[in-house]
């Protein structure tokens, strides 16, 4: 791992960046935009996309994704403090190949790309039952849930397993990182989708059982205590939410559900503006990627708003909080 001083360099250029990232004014103009060909036109003048992207919304946004693994690489940052970034991708390829592998319904688009574990790779792991190939962390639950999956065909219990895992190795790999953004990045995102969780279980009525294995262990609150309440239906989570510090949370629900997303993608916003009065920490660096990933995610769903047609205050309720 590379000392704090060894990136004084690159948060240096960073702060560069930094100026170019949208702002929350961007976003509102965007939005008052007349259709999707406008907004893409404010983009591309903000030199998103590149020479062959042209005028595909899709491609112009997964350029910007590449730019963003490209700037690291340029700078020479060790990616291992990435690692808990990748985490749910990974995770999700390994979902997509337990249910391609036993169901024999493969779906390339149900992929996220990886040079390492991406599509091919992960189907051929579970053919071969391979789990050595895998990162440790990954190797108990992909063997389980792919018994579970051949066996039952529950996909649901097989996404409750894996996802299960993605959460405990995200608060490993926080608990284990020197670098205090990753902590609290990792600790956010356990808080959050241990929320979202419970939010859809109090919806769907799911019993204690599955609350209890769904549900990861975190330091903002008891899950067990969250279990409980969500078991008990909305209200009462409701109420759970509110006496543990999550009132805004509980607002939004109350609201719309594209209000509750927006607040659990804000939350990620939240933890890392600390970043900005950072100056030779590898801290700057992920907040970038993660603001970088928060704005694309953002344009994405105003371009998709926009070519359906959708109103500015319910595409509004659905955008991002900026980071600059």
């Amino acid at each position: 791992m590379a000392s704090d001083w060894d990136y004084t360099y690159a948060v240096a250029r960073i702060r560069v960046l930094e100026t170019q990232l949208l702002s929350d004014s961007d976003v509102s103009s965007m939005i008052a935009m007349k259709d999707e060909n406008a907004v893409l036109s404010f983009l591309k003048d903000k030199g998103w996309g590149d020479a062959v992207s042209g005028d595909d919304p899709v491609k112009v946004l997964e350029a910007e994704e590449k730019k963003i693994w490209k700037l690291m690489k340029e700078l020479g940052v060790d990616f291992s403090v990435f690692n808990v970034l990748s985490y749910p991708n990974l995770y999700h390829n390994l979902k997509a190949a337990v249910k391609g592998v036993c169901t024999s319904e493969d779906s390339p688009s149900a992929f996220y790309a990886d040079d390492r574990y991406g599509r091919e790779e992960m189907m051929r792991i579970l053919r071969d039952k391979d789990y050595s190939a895998l990162p440790e962390h990954m190797r108990a639950c992909a063997e389980e849930a792919y018994d579970t999956m051949l066996h039952s065909r529950d996909g649901q219990m097989c996404d409750i397993i894996i996802d299960r895992a993605c959460l405990d190795a995200m608060e490993a790999e926080g608990k284990k990182s020197k670098d205090r953004i990753i902590s609290d990045y990792a600790e956010s995102v356990v808080d959050v989708t241990n929320i979202k969780v419970a939010v859809r279980a109090a919806k769907t009525k799911k019993s204690l059982e599955f609350l209890h294995k769904a549900l990861a262990p975190c330091k903002a609150f008891d899950v067990r205590q969250l279990a409980q309440a969500a078991s008990s239906g909305e209200d009462s989570l409701m109420d759970f939410l509110n006496s543990v510090g999550f009132s805004e949370a509980a607002e939004a629900l109350k609201s719309s559900p594209s209000a509750f997303e927006r607040w659990c993608d804000n939350q990620t916003i939240e933890t890392i503006k600390p970043q900005k009065y950072q100056v030779c920490t590898v801290g700057p660096l992920v907040a970038y990627v993660l603001a970088r990933e928060n704005e694309i995610k953002t344009a994405r769903i105003i371009l998709t708003c926009k070519a359906n047609g959708l109103p500015e205050e319910e595409i509004r309720e659905r955008t991002r909080e900026m980071y600059v």
